[in-house]
């Protein structure tokens, strides 16, 4: 392989295989330059967000640091020359798929949230009201649907505001499974109306860390959360037909995988301190297997046809 634009996808390919447990088996049911694409996507947002977690340096290195990458990035879209092969995979792929610089910049912003967003500054950091993480949400997780249903494909606008209500399921199943180690890193996404609601504060949360079992007041907490999630994955169901066709069945894969997690959480009874609950390999495997035979389906079905979840 000598072409080095295709060698910077490669490189970008290589990290999406290595860190992106549920979001690489989606992408392997895309057609080849459009995997290529959202891989290289993912190199970048991956970066940006390991600088923004690096906790052995100080908020403000870190906040430098991402900084830093955005500029780098920017010099490179203009022209600049670079050896950086995420950049040089994502120039081509934003010049092919037509992606624009500021939801580039806002997957960048998007990671350095946790750093600079409005959490409110109690004993862990959270937000006040769900309209608060519904925006955090927006901009951790619907931002990266944008980007990917530039690269899938789409001509009904209307496909922009399901791929944010779907961005928030996801970012909403993430929360529920990450509670335990969020709250062991100060943080925690679950807001503050919702706490009060069930009679429980952040206090509670911080002095509970490690493996325990729920209170009644939690379980029924994270089972209203979870609720909100399942309502956010229905639009899915309008997202689907208004995808391109060669995309759609990666779309399914990865709302496939992130529907089963919920699923695999309440059926653990939301117990997500006693263990971190994840989707098996063979499971998701499955369901690339039931997405690779829906690509070949809808490659092979006439025009007209849609598909389904």
């Amino acid at each position: 392989m000598s072409d080095p634009v295709e060698q910077a996808y490669a490189a970008c390919e290589a990290i999406a295989r290595r860190e992106a447990k549920n979001f690489y088996y989606a992408f392997l049911a895309l057609p080849k330059h459009k995997r290529a694409a959202v891989c290289a996507v993912y190199a970048f947002m991956r970066h940006a967000d390991d600088l923004a977690d690096d906790e052995g340096l100080p908020r403000e290195q870190r906040l430098l640091q991402s900084q830093q990458w955005l500029s780098e990035w920017h010099r490179a879209a203009a022209g600049d020359s670079t050896n950086n092969p995420v950049f040089v995979a994502l120039r081509d792929a934003q010049q092919r798929f037509g992606i624009s610089t500021e939801l580039l910049d806002q997957l960048v912003q998007g990671t350095m949230l946790d750093l600079t967003g409005p959490a409110v500054a109690t004993e862990m950091a959270t937000y006040r009201t769900f309209d608060d993480l519904y925006r955090y949400c927006y901009s951790v997780a619907s931002v990266v649907g944008l980007v990917c249903i530039r690269i899938f494909g789409y001509t009904d606008p209307g496909a922009e505001k399901l791929a944010e209500q779907t961005g928030i399921a996801f970012q909403l199943t993430n929360i529920l499974r990450d509670v335990r180690e969020d709250a062991e890193r100060g943080r925690m996404y679950l807001p503050l109306d919702d706490l009060k609601r069930h009679r429980l504060t952040v206090e509670q949360f911080a002095s509970n860390r490690g493996n325990r079992k729920l209170m009644p007041e939690e379980r029924a907490l994270l089972e209203m959360e979870a609720g909100r999630a399942r309502q956010y994955y229905r639009a899915v169901e309008g997202l689907l037909p208004l995808i391109s066709r060669d995309s759609r069945a990666a779309l399914w894969v990865l709302v496939a995988i992130y529907r089963r997690l919920l699923q695999r959480i309440e059926n653990a009874h939301y117990e997500v301190f006693a263990e971190r609950v994840s989707v098996p390999t063979g499971e998701k495997l499955w369901i690339l297997a039931h997405g690779l035979w829906m690509a070949l389906r809808l490659r092979f079905a006439p025009t007209s046809s849609s598909t389904g979840m």
